[in-house]
């Protein structure tokens, strides 16, 4: 059984930065793709970002140039940096673990989900 459990949502003011952790248990993590994805009030789930198994990452649009992910295999953690921080990232924040390594945006091919954190950035 995997287990994901995030960590360091917080307020931030707007331009500001906050770093979200994301441990993992499960005994082939340097295998899994690991994605980033944020739920909004009243809107659905949206995909941020991954990291495959060699540390390559893909980012959302939205993110891509703010925010990066990076991943410490010897301490199955995942981080979520992010910077230049606008209202309109605030959100629950989940990671999420695609054990099979299908790197997709899409929420339904990861297999392990933590309860989320909640970022909220004020103007």
């Amino acid at each position: 059984q995997v287990q994901v459990v995030e960590s360091g949502g917080g307020l931030v003011q707007a331009g500001g930065s906050l770093r979200l952790s994301c441990a993992v248990s499960g005994p082939t993590f340097v295998e899994y793709f690991m994605g980033w994805f944020r739920q909004a009030p009243g809107m659905e789930r949206e995909w941020v970002g991954t990291i495959n198994r060699g540390g390559g990452t893909g980012y959302a649009d939205s993110v891509k140039g703010r925010f990066s992910i990076s991943r410490d295999n010897a301490k199955n953690m995942v981080y979520l940096q992010m910077n230049s921080l606008k209202p309109e990232d605030t959100a629950v924040y989940y990671c999420a673990a695609d054990t099979l390594g299908r790197n997709s945006r899409l929420s339904s091919t990861y297999d392990y989900w933590g309860q989320g954190t909640q970022v909220t950035v004020s103007s």
